[in-house]
């Protein structure tokens, strides 16, 4: 294949193809060879062009990953036919119903292992997610009267802690009955402070996500 003229095509075709083997093989099992190898004729060099090496790569497909979750983050804080409570569970729910989980399990060890990455991570959620996404749908809940409380702040950073950071298999490593007792507990707390978010089937999709984890850990 010829090399792309274009250059955010020539990004974007490394993006697509490095992603699919990171999903296939796990990022430390997919070496830059292994990505020039599906290029179909690409050379070494329209790679390094763009990216100085396979974590510049990783760091622009979570980069990726992070865009695409920001388009459907305005879709549901937008979407003018639900209200407070409807697009907060919606929220919860995409969580791990996300088609990009694969790619974040596929890159955990990468993403983990990093401290500065992952701090970054965590940052994001607290200085975007929150700010721009969870606080200001609890506060139109509170409007619109579908969600009762006097801390949307709190109440939106303690979703997200919860969310990304306690329930998260890849933080701590959770059995399948260790994340159900944790829904258990998680929906107790928020029915305690008055809402109730977490329905079967929401939990069921958690505990199936900490299921799938633990599955591609075993590879």
């Amino acid at each position: 294949m010829a090399r792309n003229k274009y250059p955010e095509e020539t990004v974007n075709l490394i993006l697509e193809v490095a992603l699919k083997l990171f999903i296939e093989n796990g990022y430390e099992n997919t070496s830059i060879q292994d990505i020039i190898d599906h290029l179909g004729g690409l050379s070494k060099g329209a790679i390094y062009h763009h990216f100085k090496s396979k974590e510049h790569i990783f760091e622009a497909v979570c980069q990726k990953i992070g865009e695409e979750n920001v388009v459907y983050y305005n879709r549901v804080r937008d979407d003018k036919t639900k209200n407070g409570y409807e697009k907060l569970k919606e929220m919860i729910r995409s969580a791990y119903t996300n088609p990009n989980n694969d790619a974040v399990i596929a890159m955990q060890d990468k993403i983990t292992s990093d401290p500065k990455f992952l701090m970054n991570q965590i940052r994001e959620s607290y200085e975007l997610v929150v700010p721009q996404y969870i606080e200001p749908i609890i506060r139109e809940g509170v409007a619109d009267g579908s969600i009762q409380t006097d801390y949307p702040r709190e109440l939106a950073g303690v979703l997200i802690t919860l969310l990304n950071i306690w329930i998260n298999p890849m933080i701590e490593q959770t059995t399948t009955s260790q994340i159900q007792q944790k829904m258990n507990f998680f929906k107790v707390l928020l029915e305690g402070i008055g809402i109730d978010l977490l329905d079967d089937e929401i939990m069921a999709q958690y505990v199936q996500y900490c299921k799938h984890y633990n599955k591609y850990k075993q590879k």
